[in-house]
Protein backbone atom coordinates (compact mmCIF):
# COMPACT_ATOMS: atom_id res chain seq x y z
CA UNK A 1 0.00 0.00 0.00
CA UNK A 2 1.31 3.25 -0.93
CA UNK A 3 0.11 6.12 1.38
CA UNK A 4 1.09 9.74 0.52
CA UNK A 5 4.09 11.50 2.94
CA UNK A 6 0.77 14.22 3.80
CA UNK A 7 -1.90 11.19 4.86
CA UNK A 8 1.17 9.81 6.67
CA UNK A 9 1.56 12.91 8.59
CA UNK A 10 -2.26 13.48 9.33
CA UNK A 11 -2.66 9.80 10.29
CA UNK A 12 0.49 9.82 12.67
CA UNK A 13 -0.87 13.23 14.09
CA UNK A 14 -4.12 12.09 14.67
CA UNK A 15 -2.99 8.44 16.16
CA UNK A 16 -0.54 10.41 18.39
CA UNK A 17 2.16 8.00 17.50
CA UNK A 18 3.82 5.88 14.22
CA UNK A 19 1.06 3.54 12.72
CA UNK A 20 2.21 0.31 13.75
CA UNK A 21 0.96 -1.19 10.10
CA UNK A 22 0.66 -0.69 6.86
CA UNK A 23 -2.81 1.19 6.13
CA UNK A 24 -4.87 3.09 3.08
CA UNK A 25 -7.19 5.96 3.61
CA UNK A 26 -10.62 4.54 2.57
CA UNK A 27 -12.56 7.16 3.70
CA UNK A 28 -12.24 10.84 4.05
CA UNK A 29 -13.47 13.57 5.76
CA UNK A 30 -15.38 17.38 4.08
CA UNK A 31 -11.70 18.54 3.99
CA UNK A 32 -10.10 15.13 2.10
CA UNK A 33 -8.01 14.47 5.61
CA UNK A 34 -8.13 10.81 6.29
CA UNK A 35 -11.06 9.55 8.34
CA UNK A 36 -11.07 5.98 8.39
CA UNK A 37 -7.90 3.43 7.63
CA UNK A 38 -7.54 -0.19 6.76
CA UNK A 39 -4.80 -2.16 7.96
CA UNK A 40 -3.16 -4.74 6.88
CA UNK A 41 -3.44 -7.80 8.59
CA UNK A 42 -0.10 -8.04 10.53
CA UNK A 43 1.70 -5.08 12.30
CA UNK A 44 5.35 -4.20 10.42
CA UNK A 45 6.76 -6.36 13.13
CA UNK A 46 4.51 -9.18 12.16
CA UNK A 47 1.98 -9.36 15.12
CA UNK A 48 -1.16 -9.93 14.15
CA UNK A 49 -3.86 -7.08 13.62
CA UNK A 50 -7.35 -8.15 14.25
CA UNK A 51 -8.55 -4.34 13.63
CA UNK A 52 -9.27 -4.34 9.94
CA UNK A 53 -10.78 -0.57 9.94
CA UNK A 54 -9.15 2.38 12.42
CA UNK A 55 -11.52 5.49 13.23
CA UNK A 56 -8.63 8.54 12.83
CA UNK A 57 -11.32 11.40 12.50
CA UNK A 58 -10.37 13.02 15.80
CA UNK A 59 -14.34 14.65 15.96
CA UNK A 60 -15.77 11.07 15.14
CA UNK A 61 -13.30 9.37 17.62
CA UNK A 62 -14.74 12.51 20.54
CA UNK A 63 -18.20 11.76 19.35
CA UNK A 64 -18.13 7.58 19.47
CA UNK A 65 -16.36 7.53 22.96
CA UNK A 66 -19.31 9.83 24.45
CA UNK A 67 -21.44 7.42 23.12
CA UNK A 68 -19.33 4.13 24.61
CA UNK A 69 -19.01 6.40 28.24
CA UNK A 70 -23.05 6.70 27.91
CA UNK A 71 -22.92 3.09 28.16
CA UNK A 72 -23.20 2.55 23.92
CA UNK A 73 -21.72 -0.91 24.14
CA UNK A 74 -24.32 -2.68 25.97
CA UNK A 75 -27.15 -0.50 24.69
CA UNK A 76 -26.02 -1.53 20.39
CA UNK A 77 -25.71 -5.07 21.87
CA UNK A 78 -29.15 -5.12 22.83
CA UNK A 79 -30.41 -3.08 19.95
CA UNK A 80 -28.82 -5.30 16.94
CA UNK A 81 -29.89 -8.25 15.53
CA UNK A 82 -28.00 -10.82 16.57
CA UNK A 83 -27.59 -13.15 13.74
CA UNK A 84 -26.97 -9.81 11.77
CA UNK A 85 -24.49 -8.81 13.91
CA UNK A 86 -22.78 -12.95 14.09
CA UNK A 87 -22.74 -12.44 9.51
CA UNK A 88 -20.80 -9.16 10.00
CA UNK A 89 -18.16 -10.67 12.13
CA UNK A 90 -18.00 -13.69 9.57
CA UNK A 91 -17.99 -11.19 6.49
CA UNK A 92 -14.68 -9.15 8.43
CA UNK A 93 -13.10 -12.04 9.44
CA UNK A 94 -13.39 -13.55 5.80
CA UNK A 95 -11.52 -10.18 3.79
CA UNK A 96 -9.05 -9.62 6.52
CA UNK A 97 -8.37 -13.89 6.41
CA UNK A 98 -8.60 -13.71 2.38
CA UNK A 99 -5.35 -11.22 2.53
CA UNK A 100 -3.12 -14.16 4.48
CA UNK A 101 -0.87 -16.46 2.67
CA UNK A 102 -2.62 -19.99 3.04
CA UNK A 103 0.76 -21.30 3.68
CA UNK A 104 1.25 -18.76 6.72
CA UNK A 105 2.13 -20.63 9.52
CA UNK A 106 2.99 -17.78 12.13
CA UNK A 107 -0.08 -16.38 14.60
CA UNK A 108 -3.19 -14.65 12.94
CA UNK A 109 -5.27 -12.20 13.36
CA UNK A 110 -8.60 -13.55 15.49
CA UNK A 111 -11.97 -12.54 15.39
CA UNK A 112 -13.97 -10.05 13.37
CA UNK A 113 -14.74 -6.74 14.08
CA UNK A 114 -12.67 -5.08 16.76
CA UNK A 115 -10.62 -8.45 17.73
CA UNK A 116 -13.50 -10.46 18.81
CA UNK A 117 -16.03 -13.17 17.33
CA UNK A 118 -19.05 -12.40 19.50
CA UNK A 119 -21.11 -9.42 19.88
CA UNK A 120 -19.78 -6.08 20.27
CA UNK A 121 -16.36 -5.04 21.53
CA UNK A 122 -15.52 -1.51 20.34
CA UNK A 123 -18.15 0.95 18.48
CA UNK A 124 -14.91 2.78 16.80
CA UNK A 125 -14.26 -0.64 15.06
CA UNK A 126 -17.72 -1.06 14.18
CA UNK A 127 -18.19 2.69 13.03
CA UNK A 128 -15.65 2.80 10.95
CA UNK A 129 -16.15 -0.36 8.86
CA UNK A 130 -19.52 0.76 8.63
CA UNK A 131 -18.30 4.19 7.11
CA UNK A 132 -16.05 2.18 4.96
CA UNK A 133 -18.78 0.58 3.32
CA UNK A 134 -18.79 -2.43 5.43
CA UNK A 135 -22.48 -4.15 6.27
CA UNK A 136 -21.89 -3.71 9.78
CA UNK A 137 -25.23 -3.10 11.98
CA UNK A 138 -23.54 -2.00 15.42
CA UNK A 139 -22.16 0.44 12.77
CA UNK A 140 -25.14 1.57 11.33
CA UNK A 141 -26.81 1.76 14.91
CA UNK A 142 -23.65 4.11 16.01
CA UNK A 143 -24.40 6.35 12.70
CA UNK A 144 -27.90 7.21 14.01
CA UNK A 145 -26.93 7.64 17.29
CA UNK A 146 -23.89 9.75 17.75
CA UNK A 147 -24.06 13.85 17.55
CA UNK A 148 -21.46 15.44 15.41
CA UNK A 149 -20.46 18.87 16.69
Amino acid sequence: MVVSQSDLAVVRDRLGREPTAAFEVVVRDATGAPAVVRNDPFTYDGTPMPTRYWLVDPVLVRAVSQLEARGGVRAAQAAVDPEALRLAHEIYTAERDALIDENYAGPRPYGGVGGTRTGVKCLHAHYAWHLAGGSDPVGEWVSEKIEIK
